[in-house]
C-alpha cells in the first residue's frame, strides 16, 4: 500500500522522498514558493553513485513510481499523511510559517521522523536522563516543540552526505557518502510497523537490476542516532575555525589524536545516558569514511556564507557533558569558537563592533 509521507525541507528532504518514491511511496515536500514551483514543475534529481561505478547516476521523480508534489506550509492539510519527516535544519522551524505548520502537526498527532541533525526536544525527553535537563538554550526556538507528545517523536540519524551544488538549480542534490539512515523506534507499536514496512520496500528498491545505496534501517534502541554526536563534535563543528573554514578530513585528521579523544568523550556520554557500545560507531571506521569528507560541513559552509544561527549540536553536547558533571575542555573550545563566530555575524549585521557580544550562549 502506498504510504503519503510528509516532509518538512526540499534540500536534504528530497533524498528521502526519492527513496520513498522508489519504493512506490507519495511524498510532499514543503518548501517555499519559487522551490515548490520548480520542483512541480520539474520534479527532483538526486544523484547516488551505485556500487563500483566511476559516476554518478542521476535518479529523477518523474521516472519514479510514487508521487511527488511540493507545497508552502501555509498549503499543508496534516490530515492527508500517515508520516511526517523533519528534514529541516533546526532554526528554520523557528520561521513563522513553519512555526504555524508545526502546531498543526502536532494537533492531528501525526508521528514525526526527525532527520536534522539537532534532535528534537521531544526526542530527548524520551532518554530519562535527560528529560529533567535544561536543554533548551540549544535552540533556536524551543517553543516550538511544546505541542508535541514525546512519543509520537522519534529521530533518525542523517548519516548520508548530501549538498546541493551551487551552479545547480534548487531542485538538484549531490549525495558524497551514500550511507544509511538509522532510525530509532516510537513509543507506539504501530508507529513502528509503519517504519519496518517503508524499510522494507525501500530495501527492495534495485536499479537496471543493482541495489541502491541509502537505505532505511530501524533499530530497538533509542540510542543509536546519538552516535552521529561523536562524528559532528570531532568533524563537523570543528569545520568552524577562527580564519576560514575546514575540511572535515582536514578537521578530523590535522590532529588524529585530539580526534580520537573528542569521539571517545562523546561516546562515553551517550553510554552515560544509556547506549550501548554497539550501538555507536568505532572511530577508525569514522576516521576512514572522513578521509574523503573533502568539503567544510554544511554548518561551517553556513557561518562562513553570514547565517545568524545554525544547528548547535555542539552546545546540546555541552550542556548535558556539564549537567552530567563530565565537561570537556575541547568540546568548550569548539562551542567558545562558534559563539564568537556568529557573534560577529550578528554585530557585523547590526553594525555593532564586533566585540560587543550581542547573543551569548
Amino acid at each position: 500500500m502506498a504510504r503519503n509521507i510528509l516532509i518538512l525541507g526540499a534540500s536534504y528532504g528530497s533524498l528521502l522522498a526519492t527513496k520513498l518514491l522508489m519504493a512506490g511511496h507519495n511524498a510532499t515536500l514543503v518548501c517555499r514558493k519559487q522551490t515548490a514551483d520548480l520542483i512541480n514543475r520539474d520534479g527532483t534529481e538526486v544523484r547516488i553513485k551505485l556500487r563500483d561505478e566511476a559516476t554518478h547516476r542521476p535518479i529523477f521523480s518523474r521516472d519514479l513510481p510514487g508521487i511527488l508534489d511540493a507545497v508552502e506550509p501555509a498549503d499543508v492539510d496534516p490530515s492527508r499523511y500517515d508520516l511526517v519527516g523533519l528534514a529541516m535544519q533546526e532554526p528554520q522551524y523557528a520561521d513563522h510559517a513553519i512555526k504555524a505548520l508545526m502546531k498543526e502537526i502536532a494537533k492531528a498527532k501525526l508521528p514525526c521522523l526527525s532527520i536534522m541533525n539537532m534532535p528534537p526536544l521531544p526526542y530527548l525527553k524520551r532518554i530519562p536522563a535527560l528529560a529533567t535537563m535544561d536543554l533548551e538554550a540549544a535552540y533556536t526556538n524551543a517553543a516550538v516543540w511544546e505541542r508535541f507528545e514525546p512519543g509520537l517523536v522519534s529521530l533518525c540519524s542523517p548519516d548520508p552526505q548530501a549538498f546541493r551544488p551551487p551552479e545547480e538549480a534548487a531542485n538538484v542534490l549531490h549525495v558524497g557518502l551514500p550511507t544509511n539512515f538509522k532510525a530509532a523506534p516510537f513509543a507506539d507499536a504501530k508507529h513502528n510497523l509503519l517504519l519496518r514496512e517503508l524499510e522494507t520496500d525501500i530495501d527492495a528498491v534495485t536499479l537496471d537490476g543493482q541495489d541502491v545505496p541509502v537505505k532505511l534501517r530501524v533499530f530497538d534502541s533509542m540510542f543509536v542516532p546519538l552516535a552521529k554526536w561523536s562524528m559532528l563534535l570531532t568533524g563537523n563543528y570543528r569545520c568552524i575555525t577562527q580564519r576560514e573554514p575546514q575540511s572535515i578530513r582536514d578537521a578530523v585528521h590535522g590532529d588524529i589524536n585530539l580526534s580520537r579523544s573528542i569521539y571517545g568523550h562523546v561516546d562515553a556520554i551517550a553510554q552515560r545516558l544509556g547506549a550501548d557500545p554497539a550501538d555507536q560507531v568505532p572511530f577508525e571506521k569514522y576516521a576512514k569514511a572522513a578521509e574523503s569528507l573533502l568539503k567544510p560541513s554544511s554548518a561551517a559552509r553556513a557561518v562562513a556564507g553570514g547565517a545568524p544561527t545554525i544547528e548547535r549540536v555542539d552546545l546540546l553536547v555541552k550542556l548535558i557533558s556539564h549537567q552530567l558533571g563530565v565537561p570537556n575542555v575541547d568540546i568548550d573550545r569548539t562551542v567558545q569558537i562558534v559563539n564568537q563566530k556568529l557573534r560577529g555575524i550578528a554585530a557585523d549585521a547590526s553594525g555593532a563592533p564586533t566585540g560587543v557580544a550581542l547573543a551569548v550562549t
